[in-house]
C-alpha cells in the first residue's frame, strides 16, 4: 500500500490523538481503518483475476475481521490491563452470522436484590 502511494504521489493517512486523550493512544485510526480496506480489496481483486484466469481461486475472502484494541492508560499502578481496552469485530459477509439474541433487560444487581434472589433459588 505504501508503495502505491508513493506511485500516486499521496500522503498515508494517520493515525491521530484526540486532543483530550492525556495516554495519546492515537484513538483516530484513519491509516489502520485504510490498511484493512486495502487488504481486503487486493485479495478480492486477486481472487477474481484468479477465477478470471484459472477458473477458482485458493484463496479465501474474509468473512470478519477483529481488532484488540489496549487505551486509556494502565487500570491501575504497574497493570498491563488499560483502563479501556476492547475487541471490535466488523462482519464483512453477513452470511457469517448464524444467529443472535434479544439482550435481557437489566437486572437490580445490588447486594440486597442479590440475596432476595438467593432466598428464592436456594443452592441446596
Amino acid at each position: 500500500m505504501e508503495a502505491e502511494y508513493l506511485i500516486l504521489n499521496k500522503e498515508l493517512p494517520q493515525n491521530k490523538d484526540l486532543t483530550h486523550d492525556k495516554y495519546k493512544d492515537k484513538i483516530i485510526r484513519e491509516l489502520d481503518c485504510t490498511l484493512i480496506e486495502y487488504m481486503h480489496q487486493a485479495i478480492l481483486e486477486q481472487v477474481m483475476e484468479e477465477k478470471k484466469t484459472q477458473g477458482f481461486s485458493e484463496l479465501k475472502i474474509f468473512d470478519s475481521a477483529r481488532g484488540v484494541f489496549t487505551e486509556g492508560g494502565p487500570a491501575f499502578p504497574g497493570a498491563g490491563i488499560q483502563e479501556k481496552n476492547h475487541i471490535q469485530i466488523c462482519i464483512r459477509n453477513s452470511n457469517a452470522i448464524k444467529g443472535f439474541f434479544l439482550p435481557r433487560k437489566e437486572k437490580d444487581f445490588t447486594p440486597e436484590s442479590i440475596l432476595k434472589d438467593q432466598k428464592k433459588w436456594p443452592l441446596s
